[in-house]
């Protein structure tokens, strides 16, 4: 398995979680990495993004200013810290590696590796 997201879990309206996602990938500073969610019936949707640095990030815009993507090249990790989480964050969510070097990548194509997903589940 060379992306492993885990930190999934049930929290109520308001809480935050923390999603780590370790990667096994060689030359994981090459990649740019993101993070998505599947919720039952809809359609995978991009999250955000932390472009090869972990200088720069970008996100879906339900989650700007809640959502924060950040990484460690040393440690091959990539978090996504999620605060004030709402009943419709609940969803599957990836972890996933682009080698297209393409700074803006969003779309579930421009991805070539994936993690199995975690599931998080908030209660109103």
């Amino acid at each position: 398995v060379q992306l492993q997201a885990s930190g999934g879990g049930m929290v109520q309206a308001g809480a935050s979680l923390r999603l780590p996602c370790a990667v096994s990938l060689s030359n994981f500073g090459r990649y740019l990495m993101g993070w998505f969610r599947q919720a039952p019936g809809k359609d995978r949707e991009f999250v955000g993004a932390v472009r090869w640095t972990g200088l720069s990030t970008y996100y879906e815009d339900s989650v700007k200013g809640r959502f924060t993507i950040s990484r460690d090249n040393a440690k091959k990790t990539v978090d996504l810290q999620m605060n004030s989480l709402r009943p419709e964050d609940t969803a599957v969510y990836f972890c996933a590696a682009s080698g297209r070097n393409d700074p803006n990548a969003r779309s579930p194509s421009d991805f070539d590796a994936w993690g199995q997903g975690t599931l998080v589940t908030v209660s109103s």
